[in-house]
């Protein structure tokens, strides 16, 4: 279980290693929003996500003879670089499964940092079963990319951040929109976020036809997306709700959104022309959401989780091309 105490001690372990990402504005993504957007930039975290912090979380959190086994994870490359970046630093043999469409910058950068990366179909191959059939071939310790206390815990520092920086701004109430996959992130922040700033709202976004934690939470079961691949958010297309997240989400998270391909390529785009940061696809839908779904969004400034920027070199220039 993931309480405030694991969260604290996630971030003990986490201080002097993880960046502390400040929140960013401009008052030309303010004027299209209709109010104030303020971003916070975990695409200038280590590993270029905020996965770095459930990574380090997790490996720093498990006993000594468990690391020396090794750590397994499978992650389409945000977790699969945060969890080889964390095991790196503590000595720790690492195997990411990912799936063979991922972005090959996200594939090329995990084996950079040491891990040994095992490709599987995104489609036809569960990649649940490959792990726990990995890890007890080998003994290693499987860290999911969500669903996991520690991996939970870890994110959950972006929330402490959070409630500190709202505080200093002396921002009592704003919804805190956030990129979701199976909902570790959304689940820490708001756990973080019940204890330290209560007026701070989650919010889930998700792209469109992927928006199985929308309506999970609208319908109040677990929903599983009909399709596996096929958004350009390459980093949030979980198939369905975490069982530990989702629990989480229900007692403490606002209606989940969702925004369209080119609605999240345009608020990369817009991130690069304003704030001058590197978003992908799939890291700039909270802000997609804060600029495109502004009618369903409540208060005078939103908070918006710029979650990672490991975007393909091509097709970022392409959509700064498109939207110039």
């Amino acid at each position: 279980m993931t309480d405030i105490a694991t969260i604290e001690a996630a971030a003990f372990r986490l201080a002097g290693h993880a960046r502390r990402t400040p929140l960013l504005s401009s008052p030309v993504l303010d004027a299209l929003a209709g109010r104030q957007v303020l971003i916070k930039a975990e695409c200038l975290q280590h590993t270029g996500s905020f996965k770095f912090r459930g990574g380090w979380s997790a490996v720093s959190g498990i006993d000594a003879e468990a690391r020396e086994r090794g750590v397994i994870a499978f992650s389409s490359g945000n977790h699969a670089q945060g969890m080889a970046a964390a095991a790196k630093a503590h000595g720790c043999p690492c195997v990411i499964l990912m799936p063979s469409d991922a972005p090959p910058v996200k594939i090329a950068r995990t084996r950079a940092l040491g891990a040994e990366v095992i490709l599987y179909d995104r489609v036809k191959d569960d990649r649940q079963a490959m792990g726990d059939a990995l890890a007890a071939e080998r003994g290693l310790t499987l860290v999911p990319p969500f669903d996991h206390p520690l991996v939970i815990a870890g994110q959950a520092s972006i929330g402490l951040e959070l409630a500190e920086q709202a505080a200093h701004l002396g921002l009592l109430r704003a919804d805190v929109l956030l990129p979701c996959s199976g909902g570790g992130l959304a689940a820490g922040v708001a756990l973080a976020a019940e204890s330290r700033a209560p007026g701070l709202r989650v919010r889930p976004v998700e792209p469109e036809g992927f928006d199985d934690m929308a309506r999970s939470l609208a319908s109040g079961a677990p929903c599983r997306n009909a399709r596996l691949t096929g958004s350009v958010c390459d980093a949030i297309l979980s198939p369905e709700p975490g069982k530990l997240t989702l629990p989480v989400l229900q007692r403490l998270a606002g209606p989940g959104l969702s925004v369209t391909d080119d609605q999240a390529l345009e608020a990369m785009a817009l991130a690069f022309r304003h704030l001058r940061i590197v978003v992908e696809p799939g890291g700039a839908v909270a802000l997609a959401a804060a600029l495109f779904r502004a009618e369903e969004i409540e208060g005078d400034t939103v908070i918006a989780i710029a979650s990672g920027g490991n975007v393909d070199e091509d097709l970022f220039i392409a959509t700064l091309q498109r939207f110039a």
